[in-house]
């Protein structure tokens, strides 16, 4: 037997590290070639690292959540000498050591290659190793989740595709859980849970304290009457259009925000506060903050200048869709250069909504609900929704960023004055 080591791969240009987020096999697991055996991510896209070989696995890199440096060792594996590559037996241990990165967790030390026989014995016979091949098919979000809630999905029967498990299994199970272990509403419950932050949960952790504590936010609220623009849709959403997704206030907003950035395309931009330079873009590139079951998520809707209401509809609906089954790529999730926020329906009277960093504004929609509104003779009901905008207050004033959001206010409440050039 001998011992093949499985590096972690560069998994995007100019990155140095990534953290660990996913183990899909433990010491002493067999494993076969392409086999996944766990996934890293960085800039919030996850990565799948496949075993190149079959084997079985005698040392992990470390703890979901550690930071590893890219090159280091990521799993080392027991392999058949005659299956083995010549080339793949060379591993250095001098590359792991060279590749950690001080101030981050380091790998846990290298043992020996040879394993003795009486610990083999005594694995064997206590239990049988498991085929990662035959790890139960489901999306990372779904598996994130499973994992934080400590639930073994191969107890799980999933109901999709080839048996795929989906999150509707695991509420399921959930819900049997709870009903298996309710406890009386009135006993004092007494148990302390220490919850790592990691994944997705720790890189919003980090761009969200750097935003707050570099930027000086001033927010900006005002109710916008979409009565008109409500009617609108609901004559719209009413013919039956083949191929096209049902209208919501997105699209609207997204065509008026690029009206409105036209007058004043200082608000699309990028603030390099290390470099004193403010980066304004030509192309509005929306980031539409979307609630995933791993966390929130910020896909981009590219060059909205360039599309009408239907084309910013079926984008929206499709980045929204890939981020919440964890399928957007890295180019969907990176670039934006001005940030719309939105709580639905749960969206309160005012929020105060942070800055997606190194942007300099940030669109906040709250709810709509129908409150009276004097129209000079008498209280009429209408359709009312507030905004609250957060501007970068270092580069943007007060007077600018009053003045973008009355543009949008006006495009919203006449709405046919998004379509006349």
């Amino acid at each position: 037997m001998a011992e093949r080591v499985v590096r972690l791969p560069d998994v995007g240009e100019g990155i140095a590290e990534a953290e660990l987020v996913e183990w899909h096999v433990k010491v002493g697991d067999v494993v076969r070639e392409d086999a996944v055996l766990g996934a890293v991510m960085t800039d919030k896209a996850t990565v799948e690292i496949p075993s190149p070989t079959d084997g079985r696995v005698i040392w992990l890199a470390g703890k979901v959540g550690d930071l590893l440096a890219i090159g280091s060792d990521f799993v080392r594996l027991e392999v058949d000498d005659k299956s083995e590559p010549a080339s793949a037996k060379l591993a250095s241990p001098a590359a792991s050591a060279s590749a950690k990165t001080p101030g981050h967790a380091a790998s846990a030390p290298r043992p020996s290659t040879s394993v003795p026989s009486e610990a083999v014995k005594s694995h064997s016979s206590a239990t049988r190793p498991s085929l990662t091949g035959d790890r139960p098919l489901a999306a990372p979000a779904v598996r994130l989740r499973a994992r934080e809630a400590g639930i073994d999905l191969r107890r799980i029967s999933g109901s999709g595709p080839a048996g795929r498990i989906t999150h509707d299994d695991l509420d399921a199970q959930l819900a049997r859980g709870r009903a298996g272990t309710a406890a009386s509403p009135y006993a004092a419950q007494t148990a302390v849970t220490d919850i790592k932050i990691v994944g997705l949960r720790r890189k919003i952790a980090e761009k969200m304290s750097i935003a707050s504590s570099r930027i000086p936010h001033i927010t900006y609220v005002e109710e916008v009457d979409v009565t008109s623009l409500e009617d609108l849709r609901t004559k719209v959403n009413g013919q039956k259009r083949p191929g096209k997704p049902k209208l919501t206030l997105l699209p609207f907003l997204m065509r008026a925000m690029v009206r409105a950035i036209a007058e004043q395309p200082h608000l699309n931009a990028h603030f390099d506060d290390e470099a004193g330079i403010v980066r304004q873009h030509a192309g509005v590139h929306i980031g539409i903050a979307t609630q995933t079951p791993a966390g929130l998520m910020v896909p981009v809707v590219r060059h909205t200048e360039a599309r009408g209401i239907w084309d910013c509809a079926t984008e929206a609906a499709r980045l929204a869709e890939a981020a919440r089954n964890g399928n957007a790529t890295r180019d969907e999730l990176t670039g934006s250069t001005i940030t719309i926020t939105s709580l639905g329906a749960l969206g309160g009277l005012v929020t105060t909504p942070i800055i997606n960093l190194p942007e300099v504004a940030i669109i906040g929609v709250n709810r709509i609900a129908i409150r009276p509104y004097w129209n000079g003779a008498a209280f009429v009901p209408r359709q009312i929704m507030n905004m609250s905008s957060s501007f970068d207050h270092r580069v943007i004033d007060g007077f600018d960023a009053a003045q973008f959001v009355q543009r949008i206010k006006l495009l919203l409440e006449t709405p046919a004055m998004i379509f006349i050039d």
